[in-house]
């Protein structure tokens, strides 16, 4: 049975925490034990549970090269549960992309896509609060759960490079939607618009965010507000918005979707217009940032980071939890 609200579809079987459950568990019973040992962490780790890097750097958990098929299968059954089939297939290719830079860097720092890690956080099948990441080298997927409610972030999707092309055309291009819907709105916001938008005339060398544990509430300058753009703005901005949403399965994306409702967004871009340069933009809304950059490489090494600032790490089911609990 299925459930249809506006533009998402409402999946009302198998629901999202009892599927993770289910997929952390089968992963810990398919790891030996010394690799289950690295997988495994306590729940009140915080320095191990809210870590967050999307760079290539030592991490907790288990690596997944380390791992027989079925383990293997395992991990990418537990990542597809937080994934929509679209965000899957994004996740994929930044994996494979390893091998790509790995080439262009004549084999020089032995990239490889077997290079992700996984770790659980508490026990899945016992446990009211647990949770689990999949992360490496620009892909960072973190999931919390608390009394069988999760809290979708942060999310983090890279990709260097960004694009691949024979002929001027696209072989490999994972995060390009990403960019070409920010320009499309840019590109509707007309001149006043467009003012108000672009906060700096050069790029951030990063997102704005980074690795922090907690994400900043609000960046300086805001940008413009949704409410300030023509019909045509404010759509697009709704399917930016819904862009990255999206990324999660419809059960969660829709919540998200319902967080935000009635609250005000903020667009903000920095660096030139014009396609092949350095450039950046963000998105702000109640407990949500949205950033992306291609800002290294001559614009062709990519950034993007679903964040909420006041509940990234489960911070607002752990809440609901503690009051429950007490």
């Amino acid at each position: 049975m299925r459930r249809s609200r506006g533009r998402y579809t409402e999946a009302v079987e198998d629901p999202i925490p009892e599927q993770m459950r289910v997929a952390a568990s089968a992963l810990l019973a398919a790891l030996d034990e010394p690799v289950r040992q690295r997988a495994s962490h306590s729940f009140d780790d915080d320095a191990a549970r809210r870590w967050l890097e999307y760079r290539p750097r030592p991490r907790p958990g288990a690596c997944l090269a380390e791992l027989d098929v079925p383990a293997r299968k395992a991990a990418h059954r537990l990542l597809a549960t937080a994934l929509s089939p679209p965000a899957y297939a994004q996740a994929m290719a930044i994996i494979a992309l390893e091998e790509v830079l790995d080439r262009a860097e004549e084999w020089r720092r032995g990239r490889h896509s077997g290079d992700y890690w996984v770790a659980v956080f508490g026990d899945p099948a016992r446990d009211d609060r647990w949770g689990w990441r999949i992360e490496g080298h620009h892909l960072s997927v973190s999931m919390t759960v608390a009394d069988d409610q999760v809290s979708p972030a942060p999310l983090f999707f890279g990709a260097n490079p960004a694009a691949v092309r024979h002929g001027g055309r696209p072989v490999s291009r994972p995060l390009g939607v990403e960019e070409d819907l920010a320009r499309e709105l840019l590109d509707a916001l007309g001149p006043a618009g467009r003012a108000a938008a672009i906060v700096a005339d050069e790029a951030p060398a990063d997102i704005i965010s980074a690795t922090r544990p907690t994400a900043p509430g609000a960046i300086e300058p805001l940008g413009v507000p949704r409410d300030r753009l023509a019909p045509t703005g404010r759509a697009l901005l709704d399917q930016l918005v819904a862009l990255y949403l999206d990324r999660l399965p419809p059960e969660l994306a829709i919540r998200e979707a319902g967080r935000l409702d009635g609250g005000e967004l903020h667009f903000a871009w920095a660096g030139p217009t014009r396609p092949g340069q350095r450039h950046y933009y963000r998105v702000q809304g109640d407990d949500l940032l949205i950033e992306y950059d291609n800002t290294t490489d001559d614009g062709n090494h990519a950034h993007t980071v679903l964040r909420r600032p006041a509940s990234d790490f489960g911070a607002d089911v752990l809440a609901a939890h503690h009051a429950t609990a007490h």
